[in-house]
C-alpha cells in the first residue's frame, strides 16, 4: 500500500508540475526606432488579451517574451533563433514587417514550432512558401489594397497615382490596388525605405499634381506624420482624394490631430477591422484598451489582441496540450473563437478570408479623430496567391 501511495503521489506530483508549465509565446515586433509606436500598441494589446483570458491557457500560465527587431530583417532572424534555441518557446508570433517575417520564417518553421503573424503578410508565404505551421491573423498584404481598389471604383475614381516604399510590403500593396482598380494609373513612385528612409516627398507630390490624378494611393506605415504634413503643405488635398492603407490609422491620428493636420479628415482607407465594429469581443477590447491605456487601439493592436483568444481556443479544443502540434494546427484552421472582427474563415494558405470595410477619417462623438465605417463593405475576398499554396489543411 505504501509503495502504491508513493507511486500515486509521484504521479500526481509529475502531473501537477507538467500542468503548471507555462505556455511560452515569443513575440517579435519593433520596440525602437520611430516605428516603436506600432510595436508598443501591439504589446499593450497582447497584455490586455492575457488579462482578459485570466492569464492561462488550458490551466497553463501564459508567459510572454517580447523581442525587438529594430526594423531590421537580420536582427529579427536572430531574435527568432534566440526564442527557439535559448528560450524554447512554444509559439513565435508578432511581426509588423514582411521583410522581417521572411527573414525569420525558416528558423521557426524548421524547428517544427507554430508561427503566427499578427500583421505581416508577404505574398510568398501566401503562395509558394506557405507552410502548415504558419498562420496569419490579417489578410495577405495585397488584400486591403485589393479591397480599396474596388472601393475607389465604387466612388468613381478614374485616374490614380500610386506611392509606396520600395520593400516587400510596399510592392505588394501597390500590386494589390492596381489589381482591382479599373481606372488609369497615371504614375508610380517607390521611395527609399529601411534604416534611412526617404521622408521628403516634395518631388513626388509635384509629380502627382502634374499628373491630373483624381486620387492618390499611399502606403507609409509608421511614417504618416511626415507624409500627411507635406501632403497638406503641398496643397494636393484641394485637388486629389487621398486613399491610404496602414498609414492614416489610430497610431498616427492622435499626433495628426494635435498638430492640426486637417487635410487627413475625410481621407479614405479600408480594413477588416475598425473601432466601431459591433461585436461583443470588439466592444470589450476597445473599451478596456481605452480605459487602460488612454487611447483608441489600432488595427495592429486588434490583430495582436486576437492572438491570445485564438491560441487559447485552439489549444483547449485540441485537448490542452500545445505540444500536440497536429491537433492544435487542426483547431487553428477552424478559427473557432470570439475574434474582435466576428467570425471568419481561413484559406488553404492559412490567411483569413475577411469582410473588408470602407473607412474614413472623422471626429467621433467626443471630437477625437478616428476611423469609422462609411457603410460600404466587400465580403469574402480571397488573396490571389492561394492557388500556389500546397497546404493540405
Amino acid at each position: 500500500m505504501k509503495r502504491m501511495a508513493a507511486a500515486l503521489a509521484a504521479t500526481f506530483f509529475t502531473f501537477s508540475a507538467q500542468a503548471a508549465e507555462p505556455i511560452k509565446i515569443g513575440f517579435i515586433t519593433t520596440l525602437t526606432t520611430p516605428a516603436a509606436a506600432i510595436g508598443n500598441d501591439m504589446v499593450d494589446a497582447v497584455k490586455l488579451a492575457v488579462d482578459h483570458v485570466g492569464g492561462t491557457i488550458a490551466g497553463h500560465p501564459i508567459e510572454l517574451l517580447f523581442e525587438d527587431d529594430g526594423l531590421k530583417p537580420e536582427l529579427g532572424r536572430q531574435k527568432a533563433e534566440k526564442l527557439i534555441r535559448q528560450d524554447n518557446v512554444d509559439v513565435v508570433a508578432g511581426f509588423i514587417w514582411s521583410n522581417v517575417l521572411l527573414a525569420a520564417r525558416k528558423t521557426v518553421l524548421n524547428s517544427g514550432k507554430l508561427l503566427i503573424s499578427t500583421n505581416a503578410g508577404p505574398s510568398d508565404l501566401a503562395g509558394k512558401l506557405c507552410n502548415p505551421n504558419f498562420f496569419s491573423l490579417r489578410g495577405q498584404n495585397d488584400m486591403v489594397p485589393i479591397a480599396l481598389g474596388k472601393v475607389m471604383n465604387e466612388r468613381g475614381i478614374k485616374r490614380l497615382y500610386v506611392m509606396a516604399p520600395n520593400y516587400a510590403a510596399g510592392t505588394d500593396m501597390a500590386a494589390g490596388v492596381e489589381r482591382t482598380f479599373a481606372g488609369e494609373v497615371v504614375g508610380r513612385d517607390f521611395t527609399k525605405w529601411g534604416d534611412d528612409p526617404q521622408l521628403d516627398f516634395s518631388a513626388e507630390f509635384a509629380k502627382v499634381a502634374a499628373s491630373g490624378a483624381d486620387a492618390l494611393f499611399a502606403f507609409y506605415p509608421g511614417r504618416a506624420s511626415a507624409f500627411a504634413r507635406q501632403f497638406e503643405q503641398s496643397g494636393l488635398a484641394k485637388k486629389v482624394k487621398l486613399y491610404s492603407v496602414y498609414t492614416m490609422d489610430q497610431i498616427a491620428l492622435p499626433q495628426l490631430q494635435e498638430a492640426k493636420v486637417d487635410a487627413v479628415l475625410g481621407t479614405g482607407t479600408v480594413d477588416y477591422w475598425s473601432p466601431d465594429i459591433d461585436t461583443e469581443a470588439n466592444k470589450r477590447f476597445v473599451a478596456d484598451f481605452k480605459a487602460k491605456y488612454g487611447r483608441i487601439p489600432s488595427n495592429y493592436a486588434a490583430a495582436a489582441y486576437d492572438l491570445i483568444p485564438y491560441l487559447k481556443a485552439a489549444v483547449e479544443q485540441a485537448g490542452g496540450d500545445i505540444s500536440a502540434t497536429d491537433a492544435v494546427r487542426a483547431a487553428l484552421v477552424k478559427a473557432d473563437y470570439d475574434s474582435v472582427r466576428g467570425r471568419y474563415a481561413l484559406g488553404r494558405n492559412h490567411f483569413p478570408i475577411d469582410r473588408y470595410r470602407s473607412l474614413e477619417v472623422a471626429a467621433d462623438s467626443q471630437g477625437v479623430w478616428s476611423l469609422r465605417s462609411d457603410g460600404l463593405e466587400m465580403d469574402g475576398l480571397t488573396d490571389p496567391y492561394v492557388d500556389a499554396c500546397r497546404n493540405d489543411g
